[in-house]
């Protein structure tokens, strides 16, 4: 043990797998902000955690409050949770979703319902730490959020349930932040919220081997940042337990309330069989974000939907259809695609048919998006998906290769050696370069 650590069976806890240790956790969580930081340590066991206080007397915002767990704000000095492979599992039977306060029933309503005063949820995070200057770090942990076990209520908000209740939460930090062998799953809401500090920061955040499977809402939510680095991550099952709540996204990457979330990286991650988009990107003052020899493998929805500026994909594999990639007729800020692989070949980890938005539905739906770029890229299609639809997409050194009957539409500009085998139709293109369709050379022309 670290000299100096703490631990929650100091302030209470069991840890037997049975007996709630949420107050413990809390007073814990006291004495860390009282010291400015500090070191927790877990054992490898099973603590539970998650209590509602209920509000029948009480006006609030929650007809079913939660009482606090790991709350730690405002440290100077380092905070460490070491957990050992412990795992935080919800008690079973709380609630989420509206009820009643007086009742105890669950209401629905129409949508959308924003009124105060009804929303329960189990905690609003197992783990919070906000406005820490001093470096954070978490590592092997497993966050059980038990969604399975919780009473479900009425939906809340716009669409869905949309309200709190996530494993990990970082929120304003301006220290580094290092999180490493994280599971985080079956949350009402999000595995992880990512809320940065609004600012360049000397050192970033940086997530190791994070599984964010089987919430109900997101695996990640990127609202805010800069300077996160995603390394062997798998951001996957959203929404495929026992509830989903939209955008039911892998990782969202959406910024609020005037932040901005800028040059996030994710390296050898996979986002598999969400019921939203594999990684969705459509709101906010989101831009510079790079994928590498990452997998997207589509189920129930699109690939990938990066409609904002500066994303790039290098090496990825796609298993169905990506939709809605960002236009710029400079090319500069549009989505970039290179070396990468698009496919409707299902993938052997899922044994699911690819998504595609309709019967011989296009791998890539680009519509009117301008400059972005396929290079060295392959599509390879053998299941009934037909080539992308397209019109101003520039293509340099791709092979494309479809089986359907139905005519694909990779219009655009073509550069380089290109190979197509396949119908196609290419009215209003470019060839700039070298164009071979179905074994016939096209000339060139425009230039």
């Amino acid at each position: 043990m670290d000299d100096g650590a703490l631990t929650p069976e100091a302030f209470g806890a069991k840890g037997d797998g049975r007996t709630n240790d949420s107050a413990a956790f809390a007073r814990l969580a006291d004495r860390i902000n009282r010291d400015g930081g500090g070191t927790i340590m877990l054992r490898r066991t099973t603590y539970i955690v998650g209590k509602q206080q209920r509000m029948a007397t009480v006006p609030d915002r929650f007809s079913f409050r939660p009482e606090k767990l790991l709350e730690i704000s405002g440290c100077t000095r380092p905070v460490r949770i070491l957990g050992n492979g412990a795992r935080l599992r919800c008690a079973a039977g709380l609630r989420y979703g509206t009820f009643d306060a007086a009742t105890g029933q669950a209401h629905f309503h129409d949508m959308p319902y924003a009124a105060p005063g009804e929303r329960a949820t189990p905690y609003e995070s197992m783990i919070l730490i906000e406005k820490c200057s001093g470096p954070v770090e978490i590592r092997d942990l497993e966050l059980d959020g038990n969604l399975g076990e919780m009473i479900i209520g009425g939906r809340y908000g716009d669409k869905g349930w949309q309200i709190p209740a996530s494993g990990l939460r970082l929120r304003d930090n301006s220290g580094p932040e290092f999180v490493r062998n994280l599971y985080t799953h079956h949350h009402g809401q999000d595995g992880v919220y990512l809320d940065g500090a609004d600012m360049d920061r000397k050192s970033g955040g940086r997530f190791e081997n994070v599984r964010a499977q089987y919430n109900g809402r997101q695996g990640v939510s990127a609202v805010g940042g800069r300077d996160y680095a995603f390394a062997d991550c798998d951001f996957s099952h959203t929404g495929k337990a026992d509830l989903f709540s939209p955008p039911g996204a892998g990782v969202d990457i959406e910024a609020h309330r005037g932040k901005q979330v800028r040059r996030l990286t994710f390296d050898r991650c996979r986002f598999a069989d969400n019921s939203g988009v594999g990684m969705v990107a459509d709101s906010g003052n989101s831009a510079n974000v790079t994928f590498r020899d990452c997998r997207f493998l589509a189920t129930s929805a699109w690939g990938v939907w990066p409609q904002k500026p500066y994303f790039a994909f290098e090496r990825c594999k796609f298993v169905g259809s990506i939709v809605r990639c960002f236009s710029d007729p400079t090319g500069e800020q549009a989505t970039r695609f290179t070396d990468c692989l698009f496919t409707d070949v299902p993938d052997d980890s899922l044994r699911q048919p690819a998504y595609l938005p309709r019967e011989n539905g296009p791998i890539a739906d680009l519509a009117s998006a301008q400059g972005m770029l396929f290079d060295k890229c392959r599509f390879v299609l053998r299941h009934g998906a037909v080539l992308p639809w397209s019109k101003y997409a520039i293509y340099r050194d791709c092979t494309m290769q479809q089986r359907a009957a139905k005519k694909g539409k990779p219009r655009g500009t073509y550069r380089g050696t290109t190979v197509i085998s396949g119908p196609v139709v290419l009215s209003g293109s470019r060839f700039e370069g070298d164009l071979i369709v179905n074994g016939t050379r096209v000339a060139r022309t425009g230039i």
